[in-house]
């Protein structure tokens, strides 16, 4: 029997606003345990909460970039569970009034677009962080818990897609294509390695052509898109095993471990009846009337999707567009003030995901910081179309205009690299390869075309690389053939 996976991914943004959710304690990552707390985000007996009115503007900003309708009214929720990171008890979240829903995120795999209904993006507050001592840092084996509550109450929105998804592979693209979205909006720093953004993933399986879902089974401690595929790939083998040998799926959450590959058991998955939603009796109902919605969708900046037709509109390689468009935003800019400088968008974009970033990289220098703009990126793209420097020699050029040395023109000048345009001059060149190398002239009086390449070589060498090689070429070949 041939079956199908079914995914859906929970994706959880932690917001960069200053503060928490519902108290004035700061948001940063890191820093002394339990320093950044206070009665409210620590659950203490009469603190109040008041709603972050930035936190809700992020939201907005995430639901409007998926396309979400804005829910008009919404209200916060209890949902209602115990564990020791909670100091409360229970979390404070939202059920059947989110601030978005129904909207979609289109994705490209293997050169076909998919599109993934979004159900709902809900704001809530992150818990506490637990660090289990003892050996693989889980709890099953922990000699001790340590808790940390910086983070409880930090702003935090949960993006939760329909089960539209059918591979890891669909999955890793979803989750990296939301994450480009929420890292554009400037509403988090997105970083998987700090936890700003998480994921968990929904998998069931059925056989193919049904319409009726399998039980599904919910994967956490995903904390890398490879981490992320590779989970889903493993648990969609796990549950075909399971039912091909007899047995049944059940509805469990199940712990991804990255060293062994493989997915555990941790508990049996609760359905929202055991987290006893009630309204949160402390916060008011929100109301987004159309001006504020209005005002936040005016404000969107111009999102990936978007920005990758445009690069291939104005002629950039499909692939060279995805990279150009996932890159650094101040290097997007050099590119954008490249083309308005006059340099061709194909060789802008070549240019800057190429020779640009490997030197940034090499030099471990941020892209804000480079000395490079968009008119000089455009003038050394020109020095090279018009021949003034080749290729090579401009590489060099660019060198010495990112480690401050000046304008390109001005570099090419001071390290000696403008290319010999002058006929005058190249002529005594050619005329002095050929005069060494008369065995050349026969081959090529012979039809031998390649021997024309070698020749061109040898003036280049001759003038220590700074000869047009177009010119060279031209100048050769009427010497042979005369």
């Amino acid at each position: 029997m041939s079956w199908e996976p079914v995914i859906g991914i929970e994706v959880h943004v932690e917001l960069m606003t200053d503060s928490k959710m519902f108290c004035g304690c700061a948001v940063a990552f890191g820093g002394e345990p339990n320093t950044r707390v206070c009665p409210t985000c620590l659950g203490l007996p009469g603190a109040l909460p008041v709603t972050n009115r930035a936190a809700i503007e992020s939201i907005m900003a995430i639901g409007l970039a998926l396309d979400c309708q804005v829910s008009d009214r919404s209200v916060f929720h209890r949902k209602n569970y115990f564990y020791a990171d909670l100091p409360k008890n229970y979390q404070v979240s939202q059920f059947d009034v989110p601030v978005c829903h129904d909207g979609h995120l289109d994705i490209e795999v293997d050169g076909e677009t998919r599109r993934i209904g979004i159900e709902r993006a809900h704001m809530e507050e992150d818990t506490g962080k637990s660090t289990h001592l003892g050996a693989g840092g889980r709890i099953h084996a922990a000699e001790g818990t340590l808790l940390d509550f910086n983070r409880s109450g930090v702003p935090l929105v949960e993006v939760v897609s329909r089960p539209d998804l059918r591979s890891a592979t669909e999955s890793r693209v979803y989750a990296q294509e939301l994450r480009s979205i929420v890292a554009e909006l400037g509403v988090s720093d997105a970083r998987l390695e700090e936890g700003s953004i998480r994921f968990d993933a929904n998998v069931s399986i059925r056989p193919e052509g049904e319409d009726e879902y399998g039980t599904k089974v919910e994967i956490k401690n995903m904390n890398s898109f490879r981490s992320l595929e590779r989970a889903i790939a493993f648990e969609i083998e796990r549950q075909i095993g399971v039912v091909e040998s007899g047995g049944e799926v059940i509805q469990e959450t199940r712990h991804w471990d990255e060293e062994t590959g493989v997915t555990h058991s941790m508990r049996v998955k609760e359905g929202s009846s055991d987290y006893r939603y009630f309204t949160e009796p402390d916060l008011v109902p929100m109301v987004m009337t159309p001006e504020w919605v209005a005002g936040i969708e005016e404000r969107l900046p111009e999102l990936p999707v978007s920005r990758r037709a445009r690069y291939l509109a104005q002629g950039v390689a499909e692939g060279t567009a995805g990279v150009l468009s996932a890159l650094d935003a101040a290097l997007r800019r050099l590119y954008d003030e490249a083309v308005l400088s006059g340099a061709p968008a194909r060789s802008a974009a070549n240019w800057i995901t190429g020779e640009v970033v490997a030197w940034l990289r090499k030099a471990e220098i941020e892209a804000r910081d480079a000395t490079l703009d968009g008119p000089g990126l455009a003038e050394l793209i020109e020095m090279v179309d018009d021949g003034s420097v080749s290729t090579s020699a401009a590489k060099d050029v660019l060198d010495g205009v990112l480690s401050g040395e000046g304008r390109p023109r001005e570099v090419a000048n001071t390290r000696d690299l403008l290319q010999v345009s002058d006929t005058g001059a190249l002529e005594a060149a050619v005329d002095e390869v050929l005069a060494a190398n008369p065995r050349a002239i026969d081959e090529f009086r012979a039809g031998e075309e390649k021997v024309v390449g070698f020749l061109v070589g040898q003036v280049m060498k001759v003038t220590e690389g700074r000869a047009d090689p177009r010119l060279v070429n031209q100048l050769i070949r009427e010497r042979m053939s005369g």
